[in-house]
């Protein structure tokens, strides 16, 4: 084994092509030799880059359609062989095979691919690798002499090397790369196992057999949930799956402390309410704020201001020290309500900031994390969210289901206006943020703005969660909206709510005793309306 090994010879053979002919272009330019296959080989020398063709060293044409290029012992053995064994050494002099040090591919674009709507299953199996994975793979186990590259990312690290180097590259990168690469072909195996796991007879894509990641190491953290835990967090590449644009993995940070791991979760749980919230009301903006993984303050408004001052209007006890998260963009006016002394947030999310606003907070708070996402969008296509569990893991597809405003299902009570219908699908938004059994009330306050009153969390019990509603919203609930997360078991939680001055009960319908509910909200004059979805957060 060498720490330091030169890089003489290289083959590049990639799909995406981002950097190609400027990291090709440096390798030359150090006298490296480039071998390359088809439309990679065309690229660089259009750009005036020298290349080997692939069939120049292994003596054999590309056939079927480029399916039969780079298997060959003559790729495969210039891999593979361990420089310093004395056997591997006269196999490779016996059989004519030169060393190659550095492998560059990128695979078959297989996940963008069966992304496409009405892609063929022939176009998807056309897409799927078989000399790229096997170069790769070759290359990391022999990482101790040869160097991959499975990314355009990674293309600044290696020409680093070589330049402070002289010329080599040093084992801790290639360990370092040859890890990724095995992530890489892992992930690109389990998303083609995924797609041929489907059939006619099946409604949608099956779960892998076996599940491989697709993420990327961002930044280790501190500690995890507790000083006494390890954490990190990491980034999901394509390989995981439709995933979207605004996230806090990849969100901008412009101020404050570093991030932990407890910042981390409570950030993207107040992000992807605000995201559902700009689902159901696009022309305003929406504001939450996260305490624990759960809402204590949620609002809308037609401006950053009217949205923030609702939302921690909510709960103002819960939301100091809490998490913030805004829909849209935070001007002058927002950010001096959130420097306010009876406001702190550690962590605020925005789509945007003015420049105003980010001078404003950081005078104001020293320590608060300043995160922008850029343009909040809502997830294309059936994303997984995943939890581990002592020997295993646990996956499913995330909850993004809402109710349409036409299918809240009038059940008792005075018939819904479409303002009352208005405020129940924003409390079935809020209400599926919150951890289960889960029960909120809320409405539109004195000022105009539909916000979010009290809310009951994490219960064992659905008459509790009401009881805690009700005494976190208190005057408010008089005249306001509840929503639950599940059916009522027992109608002794609607009369908890009733009991509290609640004019509209939400919730998804379904028990053996639902009717029992319905009679006693028609008694009490309490509108009820079914939504068949039901909500669980555990």
């Amino acid at each position: 084994m060498n720490d330091l090994v030169t890089v003489r010879r290289a083959i590049l053979s990639v799909s995406d092509k981002t950097g190609l002919v400027e990291f090709a272009r440096a390798l030359a330019r150090r006298g490296v030799e480039i071998i390359s296959t088809g439309g990679t080989a065309a690229v660089l020398e259009k750009a005036g880059i020298g290349v080997t063709p692939i069939d120049r060293v292994t003596g054999f044409p590309e056939i079927m359609d480029g399916r039969v290029k780079t298997l060959h012992p003559k790729v495969h053995g210039a891999l593979l062989a361990v420089r310093d064994d004395p056997q591997h050494q006269a196999a490779m002099t016996s059989h004519e095979i030169a060393p190659i040090d550095l492998v560059c591919v990128n695979l078959y674009p297989f996940e963008r691919t069966i992304a496409r709507e009405g892609v063929s299953r022939d176009e998807a199996v056309e897409q799927i690798d078989i000399g790229g994975p096997s170069m790769i793979r070759s290359a990391a186990k022999n990482h101790d002499w040869v160097t991959v590259v499975v990314a355009p990312e990674q293309y600044e690290a290696v020409l680093r090397d070589l330049e402070a180097l002289g010329g080599h590259t040093s084992l801790a990168l290639r360990r370092e790369l040859a890890a990724s690469a095995f992530a890489r072909t892992a992930a690109y195996d389990a998303a083609i196992a995924g797609y041929l796991a489907e059939t006619p007879d099946t409604p949608r894509r099956a779960f892998a057999k076996r599940f491989a990641g697709g993420y990327e190491l961002v930044s280790e953290l501190r500690y995890g949930e507790n000083p006494h835990q390890r954490a990190a967090v990491y980034s999901a590449t394509p390989d995981a799956g439709p995933q979207p644009a605004a996230c806090i993995p990849r969100a901008r940070q412009h101020h404050g402390k570093e991030l932990g791991y407890n910042n981390i979760n409570d950030a993207a749980a107040a992000l992807e309410l605000v995201r559902s919230l700009r689902i159901i009301a696009p022309g305003q903006i929406g504001a939450a704020v996260i305490k624990h993984a759960n809402p204590c303050g949620c609002a809308l408004g037609s401006t950053a201001l009217q949205a923030v001052s609702g939302a921690i209007a909510g709960d103002p006890l819960a939301a100091y020290g809490g998490i913030i998260a805004v829909s849209g963009h935070v001007d002058l006016p927002a950010a001096e309500r959130l420097t306010r002394d009876d406001t702190f947030a550690e962590v605020l999310v925005a789509e945007s900031f003015a420049p105003e606003a980010l001078d404003a907070l950081r005078k104001r708070w020293f320590n608060m994390r300043i995160l922008e996402v850029g343009p909040i969008d809502q997830i294309a296509g059936p994303a997984l969210e995943h939890r581990s569990i002592p020997g295993g893991l646990l996956v499913q597809d995330r909850d993004l289901l809402l109710a349409a405003p036409k299918e809240f299902v009038h059940k008792a009570g005075p018939a819904p206006t479409p303002e009352v219908v208005r405020i129940a699908q924003f409390m079935e938004v809020v209400t599926r943020s919150v951890t289960s059994n889960a029960v909120a009330i809320g409405g539109v306050d004195a000022e105009g703005t539909l916000r979010l009153y009290g809310a009951g969390a994490g219960q064992m019990d659905r008459l509790t969660s009401c009881r805690l509603a009700a005494s976190k919203a208190g005057a408010l609930a008089r005249g306001a909206v509840a929503a639950s997360d599940a059916f009522f078991p027992f109608p002794d939680g609607p009369q908890a709510l009733i009991d509290a001055g609640v004019r509209v009960i939400v919730h998804p319908g379904g028990s053996k005793r639902d009717q029992e509910t319905f009679d006693l909200c028609e008694a009490r004059g309490v509108t009820v309306l079914t939504t068949g979805l039901r909500h669980f957060r555990h």
